[in-house]
């Protein structure tokens, strides 16, 4: 993907897929278990439900303990928007009206097994990438830049993970 150029406002998207040698529901089972994705994360430590809620659904809430060696560590909450078993589990990062994130599984039997696709997009809202430009707005470009090659390769690795799992 080319993010040469892009700019936080724009609202930059990345997205990446793997076919799984198992059928959609099984694989549903490991991309709607917020537990599973920080035994899959370098930068996600851990996960837990919060605001009452006891599981996934539209509306329910999570906070995700993270860390990143340039920024340190960070407690983010995120809000579920799409919740349709098994085909999509989305959730926003931040505020639900001005998201720093928002990322999305979505799955599809094919051949036998499921595709699954991963796809993420930073901003607009306030995030720890935004305050970086913030002190560096001469390097906002190669800042969205790194962040989204960075979101590239972990998302990557996270599907690579799923897949592990799934067919096991």
């Amino acid at each position: 993907m080319d993010w040469t150029g892009a700019r936080y406002a724009d609202k930059p998207t990345v997205e990446v897929s793997t076919w799984i040698a198992a059928d959609p529901e099984r694989v549903w089972d490991l991309v709607s278990d917020i537990e599973v994705m920080p035994t899959l994360s370098d930068e996600l430590e851990s996960v837990e439900w919060v605001d009452g809620a006891q599981g996934p659904g539209v509306g329910a809430t999570f906070a995700g303990h993270n860390k990143h060696n340039a920024v340190g560590r960070w407690v983010s909450h995120s809000h579920v928007i799409e919740f349709d078993a098994p085909l999509v589990f989305a959730w926003a990062v931040g505020d639900l009206d001005n998201p720093a994130a928002i990322w999305r599984f979505r799955l599809a039997p094919y051949d036998g097994g499921t595709t699954l696709t991963y796809w993420a997009q930073m901003g607009p809202g306030p995030s720890g990438v935004l305050r970086a430009i913030g002190a560096m707005p001469d390097k906002e470009q190669e800042i969205v830049f790194d962040r989204m090659r960075a979101f590239e390769k972990a998302m990557t690795s996270t599907l690579a993970g799923i897949k592990t799992l799934a067919e096991r």
